[in-house]
């Protein structure tokens, strides 16, 4: 591990930020097009400096166990989803297996991750469908992947992206805040966000983006109380003054490896600067 990632480590300085921080703007309609998608590519840029480690945060091996991690996933934390899979994959490792599982038996390993009855029927759902209709492997095309039960587009550019190197923007609950946050878009509906930002950025780093994004919303840019002190884009933000804005008090909010915390990844990947996630021993940590 190199000295740069160490320091992500416990006593991780406050990222780097611009010296004079930008006041809020009043209004950003005087923004032209071009300025906008300019400084929407410039945060992408400074992001892959903050994040360069930037993946996704469910632990998997194959497309199958991603698959089934990313449909657990919803509502509730991707650390709770890691800490679940590891008993759920090792008894039902393929599609087979868990297309045969006995309902109540899935939905009490799956308990944790919540809504596990309805989780579960689309678990045995989806592994029957790809079982009789796709040779027990999981597609790789959009249009395949969403007729399985529980797979919206969300779940599916997550497995197209990671586990088949497809591009594709990944609107969930982060993403679309940060997006509208930084004013690049103000669509609600997540294939809204998806068409805006995808006009924004070139296919080749749809994926990264998301990841960049995510990272960022999870660590630094939080939904109730962003830390905007220690904020490594606030000149690129004209939301910035909603959050905290003093470096002190801003860098006790940071999360995960940019606070000194583990985070949500058991076997996080090898370049990966923070601590692994605890196991199931710690499911009521999750957070």
């Amino acid at each position: 591990m190199s000295a740069k990632q160490n320091s992500a480590v416990g006593e991780q300085p406050s990222p780097p930020r611009s010296p004079n921080p930008p006041k809020r703007r009043k209004s950003d309609k005087s923004e032209s097009r071009l300025a906008m998608v300019r400084r929407a590519r410039r945060i992408n840029r400074e992001l892959a400096e903050v994040f360069p480690y930037a993946h996704p945060e469910l632990d998997f091996e194959n497309p199958f166990e991603l698959l089934v991690a990313t449909v657990l996933s919803a509502q509730t934390t991707d650390l709770r989803v890691n800490q679940t899979t590891p008993a759920l994959f090792a008894r039902y490792p393929t599609p087979e297996d868990m297309a045969a599982a006995v309902p109540e038996e899935l939905e009490e390993i799956i308990r944790p991750t919540g809504f596990f009855r309805a989780k579960a029927k689309s678990l045995i759902g989806l592994s029957a469908a790809l079982r009789d209709n796709y040779g027990g492997e999981v597609p790789g095309t959009l249009k395949d992947l969403v007729t399985l039960p529980g797979v919206g587009r969300k779940t599916a550019f997550v497995v197209l992206g990671n586990a088949f190197g497809v591009p594709g923007i990944t609107v969930d609950t982060h993403f679309g805040r940060l997006v509208r946050r930084w004013k690049l878009t103000d669509q609600e509906d997540p294939e809204k966000v998806e068409a805006e930002i995808a006009a924004i950025f070139p296919k080749s780093e749809w994926t990264m983006l998301s990841h960049r994004v995510i990272f960022h919303g999870r660590r630094i840019c939080h939904a109730r109380k962003p830390a905007c002190g220690a904020c490594p884009i606030a000149h690129l933000c004209p939301s910035y003054g909603e959050g905290e804005t003093d470096p002190e008090k801003a860098k006790k909010l940071l999360k995960y490896e940019m606070g000194g915390q583990p985070g949500q990844r058991l076997k996080p990947p090898p370049d990966y600067p923070g601590k692994p996630a605890p196991p199931a021993a710690a499911l009521g940590a999750a957070g």
